[in-house]
């Protein structure tokens, strides 16, 4: 027999972690190979993890809930067969058992027999680091449910819940005795490493002390919301944001679209929405000012070539933003089938982590609630994002005087400074005005 590793995918370009959401298999479980394991969520996308192998689940490492870096071990699975992989997993257990002659020597104390009880103890994963850490609790003196002994994250909330916190302080002395003498009985002995040896890795922040009053609800943070709040984090911390807004006279893509969309919704099945315009317009003037189309890259800036435009797609409780690729070279037709089949993928939960990875630019369909001006936050790492806002009715003033009822629309641009000023931007933003004033039926084609 052989114990393979499964670790945490990539799941995209740009993806440093996953968190299990949901584990398919148990301890025990027979697996092929391909065969789902765990559901697993990122600020991308939610996938299954397939198994490597085929074989036996032999460990759970972490837990549902759990956030692990890209490579980290999920759990092993015990496949049938020996070879280098069998002795690769024997090599280790080898070289870990004492001499003879040491153990004879080494006095039986209550920590040496806790240790040979549970062998587990002190494998922690980082989910339980995180909380020990957060909550200044030693984990040598709490008791493991889990599997050989080992310490869940269920067992850390039970203690703090407890109000019994055991710190390090607080360890008893008889408890802490045979520990000091442990080294002299047997030096050649390796210890596991404990809790102090965690305790220097970086300190997690604080959870925020916010009162709990009769009647309210605590909604648990899920992991897809902590890593949207992550990135967004992210991009305020080192993309200094600055923001600009231009007012567009849309009332021939208005008239225009409106003359088009029942006979389009009958042949096409689908329906043409005014964003597929907007995508269209801002996919156009990329290709004019290419310096938009950029990724602050530390010591240089990244133009990228093609020009793929990000759209951000929202559930009740999460935000997608998948790619329409190379949207220049695109029809309007074509750019409102992809918006249409991206945001039902989004929404069945089916979309995958290649139609969210390689965006250049985003755009957000803000206006699809009825928002008037907003201020987008920058998808990371791109350089800027353009909010595409309500389209509305205005009385505007017109050549000699005259006023009129418009259809107006607000295009709201937020730019990563590093990378772009606010010349370039206005220029890119006057052209995108430019070309959806000038659409119509005489100069636009949506085939």
């Amino acid at each position: 027999m052989a114990v393979e590793k499964i670790t945490m995918p990539q799941l995209g370009e740009s993806v440093t972690e996953g968190t299990i959401s949901r584990w398919i298999v148990s301890v025990g479980d027979k697996v092929n190979k391909y065969d789902p394991l765990a559901e697993v969520m990122t600020d991308k996308v939610n996938a299954e993890i397939p198994s490597s192998f085929a074989g036996t689940i032999k460990e759970l490492v972490a837990e549902d809930g759990d956030t692990l870096a890209v490579g980290e071990i999920i759990c092993y699975i015990e496949t049938e067969g020996g070879g280098e992989a069998e002795a690769t997993a024997d090599a280790p257990k080898e070289e870990s058992v004492p001499a003879p002659a040491a153990k004879s020597e080494a006095p039986s104390t209550p920590a040496a027999q806790e240790d040979a009880d549970a062998p587990n103890k002190r494998r922690y994963s980082p989910a339980v680091l995180r909380l020990a850490q957060e909550n200044n609790v030693d984990l040598e003196q709490v008791k493991g449910s889990g599997a050989g002994g080992r310490i869940t994250r269920k067992d850390i909330q039970a203690v703090i819940d407890s109000g019994n916190i055991p710190t390090a302080d607080s360890k008893p002395a008889a408890a802490q005795a045979p520990a000091a003498e442990a080294p002299k009985a047997a030096p050649a002995a390796p210890t596991a490493p404990s809790a102090p040896a965690a305790a220097s890795a970086p300190k997690a922040a604080q959870p925020v002390n916010v009162p709990v009053e009769a009647g309210d609800i605590e909604i648990p943070v899920t992991g897809v919301r902590k890593a949207i709040a992550a990135n967004m984090l992210r991009s305020k911390h080192e993309a200094p944001h600055a923001w600009t807004m231009i007012e567009v006279d849309a009332t021939n893509l208005v008239e225009y679209r409106n003359s088009l969309k029942s006979e389009f919704k009958k042949k096409e099945g689908y329906n043409l929405t005014f964003f597929a315009f907007f995508v269209k317009a801002v996919a156009q003037a990329l290709k004019e000012f290419p310096q938009i189309n950029s990724m602050w890259a530390g010591d240089k800036i990244v133009q990228k070539k093609d020009i793929n435009i990000s759209i951000a797609v929202a559930t009740d409780d999460a935000l997608y933003v998948p790619v329409i690729r190379n949207a220049d070279e695109k029809t309007i037709k074509g750019i409102a089938r992809e918006i249409t089949e991206l945001a039902n993928k989004v929404r069945a939960g089916k979309l995958t982590s290649a139609e969210m990875q390689g965006g250049t630019f985003t755009v957000n369909n803000t206006g699809s609630f009825g928002s008037v001006q907003s201020q987008g936050i920058i998808n990371y790492p791109q350089a800027a994002i353009l909010q595409v806002e309500s389209i509305v009715k205005r009385p505007v003033v017109m050549d000699h005087g005259m006023i009129a009822v418009r259809d107006m629309v607000n295009l709201c641009m937020s730019l990563d400074h590093r990378v772009l000023d606010g010349l370039v931007c206005g220029r890119f933003l006057a052209r995108v005005k430019e070309i959806i004033e000038k659409m119509s039926k005489e100069n636009t084609s949506i085939y």
